[in-house]
């Protein structure tokens, strides 16, 4: 497979999971005329794929998908099979002491292990803390004696392996996958050219070389800048509830000055990377990341700062038990994205107020219930009717321009009611 002066030729690709950046990665791969083999776990996702469907919500992402598996260069299945390159895109959470749980990639590494050859390029997509890309190396070693590896062979390794984090906006992933610069982290440098040549068969962007450690530490610190001003504007909220100042009103203004752009604030913070990936710094480096550290705590306590709000507000209701419509259990605005959701945190902890009844409004997810079994899903309309307190969690388009009724009471997380659309920062 590899050609004069490193470049290396690709025919086939596996993508290691389906999600939210798996499989729009493999339908971008395949749209260009590659071969591309997707794994997953998930049996269903894996046959809705298969017969040209999508399990997730991105705009324009059905289309893709519908074309490829049509035109034969997309195809899913459980089980990994050889191919040229190997791109791993599983989940990286934490665990409960919010240290990084690598068992997905370890399973994705041993999964491949069995079909690696020479010549092979293997890349670690998933958000990652640093170290992670030689430690599914070192899985990659146990488990293919008979194959070398960077840690042990240098720039003569048989296999090559790097990082190369996704940095894409749900809701835009299709155009960003192909827009945006991308950072390739070799292991070594002949790692990387591999990874160049593979990402530029359909990246318009840069892609910009660096080794495997710096590229994972670039992603987390994008995720992490973004956290501690999100943190920034959720304290400023408190702050101005506090003193009886209109938080909108009061960044609006602040904006005006020429180097200022404080963000928008919101329930907290969710998703599979702003809410997860500073824990991977601090984790790294405990004594060194306060400021990184602090913002997480600003960001979680959040939605008990919401809930604290709507049950003072239960309170001083002439009724004995109202009734709260949370609208939006998305962790952003117009996607079906659960993971780490504010929202979801904030409407289970009010589902568990004696004081109150809650109901909910999410109009982009069809299986709520697994989520939050406890609270009833309605529509928009009926749950401004039965309401006694209005709850805007998520500002997606359609409570865009909701009025609301005499006599109930609003309590707006986004800034949204009855002001013109923005684009959400989170």
């Amino acid at each position: 497979m590899p050609n004069k002066g490193d470049h290396m030729k690709f025919e086939t690709l596996s993508v290691i999971g389906l999600g939210y950046i798996g499989l729009p990665t493999a339908a971008t791969f395949a749209s260009r005329g590659l071969k591309v083999i997707g794994v997953d776990v998930n049996q269903k996702a894996v046959d809705t794929i298969n017969s040209g469907g999508i399990h997730i919500i991105e705009p324009d992402l059905d289309i893709v998908v519908r074309s490829v598996v049509q035109s034969g260069n997309l195809r899913a299945t459980t089980k990994p099979e050889p191919a040229d390159a190997f791109i791993v895109a599983v989940p990286t959470p934490f665990k409960e002491d919010k240290q990084p749980d690598l068992k997905y990639i370890e399973a994705a590494a041993k999964a491949i292990a069995p079909v690696l050859k020479k010549g092979n390029l293997v890349i670690l997509e998933s958000t990652s803390p640093v170290g992670a890309t030689e430690q599914m190396a070192a899985w990659l070693a146990e488990a293919r004696p008979d194959l070398s590896f960077p840690q042990q062979a240098g720039e003569d390794a048989d296999v090559c392996v790097a990082h190369c984090p996704e940095r894409v906006l749900p809701g835009k992933v299709l155009v960003e996958l192909v827009n945006n610069d991308r950072v390739i982290g070799g292991m070594t440098p002949k790692c990387s050219r591999a990874a160049v040549s593979l990402y530029k068969l359909f990246v318009q962007g840069e892609c910009v070389v660096t080794n495997a450690r710096t590229a994972e530490m670039c992603k987390l610190t994008e995720n992490s800048f973004r956290d501690v001003n999100i943190a920034f504007a959720n304290e400023l909220s408190m702050i101005c509830e506090k003193l009886q100042i209109n938080v909108w009103e009061l960044i609006s203004l602040a904006n005006r000055h020429p180097r200022v752009n404080v963000l928008q604030p919101g329930p907290g913070v969710g998703g599979h990377c702003i809410a997860v990936d500073p824990w991977f710094i601090v984790a790294s480096a405990p004594d060194e990341a306060r400021l990184i550290a602090t913002a997480r705590q600003v960001n979680d306590r959040k939605p008990d700062w919401v809930v604290s709000r709507v049950r003072n507000v239960a309170a001083s209701l002439a009724k004995p038990k109202p009734v709260v419509a949370c609208l939006g259990l998305s962790f952003k605005a117009d996607i079906d994205d659960l993971r780490e959701s504010p929202a979801v945190e904030v409407t289970k902890k009010l589902s568990a107020c004696k004081e109150v009844d809650v109901i909910a409004v999410e109009p982009h997810v069809v299986d709520v219930v697994k989520w939050v079994p406890e609270v009833p899903v309605v529509s928009l309309d009926d749950a401004i009717h039965a309401a006694d307190i209005i709850l805007l969690l998520v500002d997606h388009k359609c409570f865009d321009g909701i009025t609301i009724p005499d006599g109930k009471v609003a309590i707006d997380t986004r800034g949204r009611l009855g002001l013109p659309r923005r684009e959400s920062t989170d």
